[in-house]
């Protein structure tokens, strides 16, 4: 299953993008675990991240909803 995340950067705007549930894990372990590269496959395109300027993650938990009453 697809998960919207965004990231968060200590220069630039957020980043959003959809990621399945197993490129979420490995992000969220290389974000643990320290400094260096890691590649975000995600639904557009793989983007590579220098995980030292990473400064939150957000996971969504609902779907985003457009409209009047849902």
């Amino acid at each position: 299953m697809a998960q919207r995340i965004s990231i968060g950067f200590h220069a630039s705007p957020p980043l959003s993008l959809r990621v399945e549930d197993a490129a979420l894990k490995k992000l969220q372990k290389a974000l643990a675990d320290g400094d260096g590269w890691h590649e975000l496959a995600s639904e557009d395109a793989a983007v590579t991240l220098k995980l030292e300027h990473v400064l939150w993650l957000r996971v969504e938990t609902d779907d985003q909803r457009v409209g009047f009453g849902a």
